[in-house]
């Protein structure tokens, strides 16, 4: 309602001066319909307003035959059509009278579908953005699987969407529920169907297995026919809103754990779509005693790959390296991953278990493993030590087997022999050893009164004794030794030269 004095503003305005119904509209602020509402309560009589006929008007019966022989034609090549004939309007009014002309489809109308109790559940898949996991960044994914009859809701989020995930969130789900739909429903993702012509599907090998073993059918819906999966469109919907928006959690373990909880608290709590009288809690009790009982065990759900060990001794998957026997380097093998562990085994045997990383280049190691390695090296460099002693010294071989027969510490033995070696060579070496066995002295301090009698009889001072640090492995290190044999021939160059130096004969003159 507009005030009084608003009306015979207006009264006065188109009897006094004259004014149209726009013009008083405009200036008074007022809705056009609302000065021909007061005008018309006043009896004046409004004349019908000309009506100025369209530029497209001739135009009409071509366009509509045109729309009706091709419906889907676009509006910009009708309008070239329609130019053509001498059209000499604007393209972009021309494609609002195309949209008004144009043919519409009748709408389609659906059944409300309706499932028996225990009948039907739907399964999909949901991303919820990313995780950020050390250096890896890997999809969130939800596996949301929801009891057509009751509305009862399984909830989890794993790290990715393929076949494993596909499989442990079904194995998990039949546990959360403790009972078995009789047909599952699935949108046409790959985890479900590889290939589909009309009514002829061909599913995922994996997916047949698992409805084996669990006695169910598995159903996919019909192409573009989006409301048949319309419960677990909801049910993503309201886990995405009721559940997901504004919740803060520490890892992928909370976030479950948290979901767990909604799922028995809050979503089954709501009010039933079928039943708004009782709780989506109430009707699946209901609906469990029609539902199909769980097998004796659940199914395999391990993810078995097969790897390749080189010459480190590790293996690879899911973008980390997990450690192995050095043993079996070089190797094909067969990797076994959980969501929680990894095996690695060599037919009926296990040579590793790991827990599972989701980390991005990450080493994941059994001390152990390295241990046995590091232990495998140390045995290596000796046996290579006590090859040098024996090419250096011949008779280090019977020293060795002298030896062993009276239990001497075959690793003090060689470390004593090298130093010996690499401060008084081969040949002093030799020489003592010899001695030693002569006078059938086999070990260590006979080797050493030796070589020291022997060097003091050439007139030679005893070495200086260097302090190495308290280091293991430099200790264990070999080194070859040089002969100085290229030095003495250094020296002996240089004094010919000098001598020549000295020589008159050879001065020249300047």
């Amino acid at each position: 309602m507009i005030p009084r004095s608003l009306e015979a503003e207006i009264l006065r305005l188109h009897h006094t001066e004259h004014w149209p119904i726009g013009t008083i509209a405009r200036q008074l602020r007022v809705h056009h319909s609302t000065v021909q509402r007061v005008l018309a309560q006043a009896g004046v009589p409004l004349l019908p307003r000309a009506v100025r006929p369209s530029i497209v008007e001739p135009y009409l019966a071509f366009i509509a035959e045109t729309l009706a022989k091709y419906p889907t034609l676009r509006a910009s090549r009708l309008y070239t059509m329609v130019r053509a004939r001498g059209y000499p309007g604007a393209p972009d009014h021309f494609r609002a009278i195309v949209a008004r002309l144009r043919p519409r489809p009748a709408g389609e109308a659906y059944l409300r579908l309706r499932t028996l109790p225990g009948e039907q559940g739907q399964t999909d898949w949901a991303h919820f953005g990313k995780l950020a996991i050390g250096r890896a960044l890997r999809p969130l994914m939800a596996f949301v699987m929801v009891l057509s009859y009751s509305r009862y809701l399984f909830l989890r989020f794993y790290l990715g969407a393929g076949m494993p995930y596909f499989i442990r969130g079904h194995v998990e789900a039949f546990a959360w529920f403790g009972c078995v739909p009789r047909v599952l429903l699935y949108d046409n993702l790959r985890s479900a169907v590889l290939e589909r012509r009309d009514e002829a599907i061909r599913f995922h090998p994996t997916l047949l297995e698992l409805a084996a073993h669990y006695r169910f059918q598995p159903r996919p819906v019909a192409v573009a026919r989006g409301n048949e999966k319309g419960r677990i469109e909801r049910a993503i919907r309201y886990a995405r809103e009721a559940f997901f928006a504004a919740r803060s959690f520490r890892d992928l373990d909370d976030l479950n754990a948290q979901a767990a909880a909604w799922c028995e608290g809050e979503a089954a709590a709501r009010p039933c779509p079928e039943d708004r009288s009782r709780t989506v809690r109430e009707v699946f009790a209901e609906e469990k005693p029609h539902l199909l009982g769980l097998p004796a065990q659940p199914f395999p759900d391990e993810e078995r790959v097969v790897v390749s060990a080189h010459k480190t001794p590790y293996v690879r998957f899911d973008l980390n390296d997990y450690s192995i026997p050095h043993t079996h380097v070089r190797r094909t093998l067969t990797l076994l991953a959980s969501l929680e562990t990894v095996r690695v085994v060599d037919g009926q045997e296990v040579l590793a278990t790991h827990r599972r990383s989701f980390e991005r280049g990450a080493q994941i190691e059994d001390p152990a493993h390295v241990a046995a390695l590091v232990a495998n090296k140390r045995a290596a460099r000796a046996h290579r030590a006590q090859d040098r002693l024996h090419h250096a010294a011949p008779s280090a071989k019977a020293l060795f087997l002298r030896a062993a027969e009276r239990g001497t510490h075959l690793g003090v033995l060689t470390r004593g022999l090298l130093q010996l070696l690499e401060s008084h060579g081969a040949a002093a070496l030799e020489a003592a050893i010899a001695a030693a066995l002569a006078e059938d002295a086999a070990h260590l301090g006979a080797v050493r009164h030796f070589i020291d009698a022997h060097a003091h009889a050439r007139g030679q001072r005893p070495p200086l004794a260097v302090a190495l640090p308290n280091d293991q492995r430099l200790r264990e290190l070999s080194m070859r030794s040089q002969p100085l044999s290229d030095y003495d021939r250094l020296t002996q160059e240089s004094s010919r030269h000098d001598d020549t130096d000295d020589d008159p004969a050879h001065r020249r003159e300047p």
